[in-house]
C-alpha cells in the first residue's frame, strides 16, 4: 500500500502539472487576480494532521502558494469573510471529500463558494476534487455514512449544499482508495 505523504506527492504533482498546463491567457488572468494557487477545502477533524498535512508540504514544496486553513470555527458559526475572500483569490480549489466532509456547514458553505467561484466564466476557479475514503457517487447522491451527515442538516441551506456537492462530485477527481491500491 502506498503511504499517505506518497500519495500527497502523487497529488501535489497533479495539481503542479494542472497549473503549469493553462494557457498564457489563462495564467495572465490568474496573475491579475489570484493571491493563491491553491485553496484546500477539508473537514479538519477528518485528515487535517494527515492527508492534509502531508499534501500541504508537498504543494509548497513545489512552489505551490496554497492556502490551508488552521483555524477553528464554532460550531453555528457563519463562513468567514476573510476565508470567503481566500477562495476567490485562489486559481485552483482542492476539495478533499472525507468520511465526515457532509457533517460541517463550514465545509459545505466554503464549497458553495467554491462552485459559485469555478462557474463565473470560463477563466473560473478550477475544482479538483479528491475522494478520501468516500466514493464519489456517495458525495454525489448524498449517500452511506456521507449521506447521514449530510441528513443531519435542518437548514434552508440543504438544497444549495445538494446542488454544490452534485456538482462538485461530478468533475474529474482523484479517488485515493483506488490510487492507494494500484
Amino acid at each position: 500500500m502506498v503511504e499517505i505523504e506518497e500519495v500527497s506527492k502523487v497529488e501535489a504533482a497533479a495539481i503542479a502539472a494542472s497549473a503549469s498546463s493553462s494557457s498564457s491567457s489563462a495564467e495572465d488572468h490568474h496573475i491579475h487576480r489570484c493571491k493563491y494557487d491553491v485553496f484546500l477545502s477539508f473537514r479538519g477533524e477528518d485528515i487535517r494532521k494527515t492527508f492534509v498535512d502531508h499534501l500541504y508540504s508537498a504543494l509548497v514544496r513545489s512552489g505551490i502558494y496554497t492556502f490551508k486553513d488552521d483555524e477553528t470555527l464554532k460550531t453555528g458559526e457563519s463562513i468567514s469573510p476573510a476565508l470567503l475572500k481566500a477562495i476567490e483569490e485562489s486559481s485552483f480549489a482542492v476539495v478533499v471529500f472525507s468520511i465526515n466532509y457532509a457533517s460541517s456547514r463550514w465545509c459545505l458553505d466554503e464549497l458553495v463558494k467554491i462552485m459559485e467561484c469555478s462557474s463565473k466564466s470560463p477563466k473560473g476557479q478550477t475544482v479538483i476534487p479528491i475522494f478520501y475514503d468516500v466514493k464519489p457517487s456517495d458525495v454525489r447522491k448524498q449517500e452511506g455514512h456521507f449521506g447521514e451527515m449530510f441528513r443531519r442538516h435542518d437548514s434552508d441551506k440543504v438544497q444549495i449544499w445538494r446542488k454544490a456537492l452534485t456538482d462538485a462530485a461530478n468533475l474529474s477527481g482523484l479517488e485515493l482508495d483506488k490510487t492507494a491500491d494500484g
